[in-house]
């Protein structure tokens, strides 16, 4: 099944931007003019999904007022940060069925849209979740040995290896079997590897994760942006 519906995760607390997530949540923070959100929505807008959700709870009326208007939907975790894993199980009603794209809200992409180079490799018989994955030598400013090994089929081993990007498709069936409210999609992962049913895909071009502050110039470089 062709995966038709997005999750973007934005409601983290940003606390290693420092003073610039005093005042807004991290996904408005501005790279090259715009929100970090709105590089996201850009690349997920260009694939058209049939469903985008973005998840919402620091400062959450930021990202509602800068949506509004938008077919875009909202789960609200104002209540309770619930994580990656908790965080996507309480957007599946608005979700659908199926598999779905979750996809981190602090990156910039320099190369194919990455949406785009998923699709073109998922394979459902064969995999429970497919992660797009940056070569160390593409990950700019990372400074860590990499998640993940890949073999000769691409199925994928923790490791020191490649990044990964924070974008995957994944079928989100095992989310019911996990006791938590609040948990991490390594959860899920941890079952995947253990079938070995996770994938990773090697992304062409460059990638440059904005965690923290130095993270905004260095993924204007890598663009080319230049500030008028």
């Amino acid at each position: 099944m062709r995966p038709d519906s997005v999750m973007l995760f934005a409601a983290g607390f940003g606390t290693r931007m420092g003073a610039l997530t005093a005042d807004r949540p991290k996904p408005m923070i501005e790279v090259a003019g715009k929100p970090l959100l709105d590089h996201a929505l850009e690349l997920v807008e260009a694939i058209q999904p049939a469903r985008t959700v973005v998840n919402v709870h620091y400062l959450p009326d930021a990202i509602r007022t800068h949506l509004a208007g938008r077919d875009i939907a909202i789960s609200d975790e104002s209540d309770r940060i619930l994580e990656t894993g908790g965080g996507l199980r309480k957007a599946l009603p608005l979700l659908g069925n199926g598999p779905v794209f979750t996809m981190n809200t602090d990156a910039v992409w320099a190369g194919p849209n990455p949406l785009q180079q998923l699709l073109h490799a998922w394979n459902p018989d064969q995999m429970d979740a497919l992660l797009l994955c940056i070569p160390l030598e593409n990950a700019v400013g990372h400074t860590g040995q990499g998640d993940f090994v890949a073999d000769s089929e691409n199925r994928l081993t923790r490791g020191p290896g490649q990044v990964y990007s924070g974008l995957q498709i994944l079928k989100p069936d095992l989310l019911a079997e996990i006791p938590e409210d609040a948990f991490s999609l390594n959860l899920l992962w941890n079952r995947m590897l253990a079938q070995r049913r996770l994938f990773g895909l090697s992304y062409p071009g460059q990638w440059c994760d904005v965690g923290r502050p130095e993270g905004i110039a260095l993924a204007e470089r890598m663009i080319g942006y230049t500030h008028v």
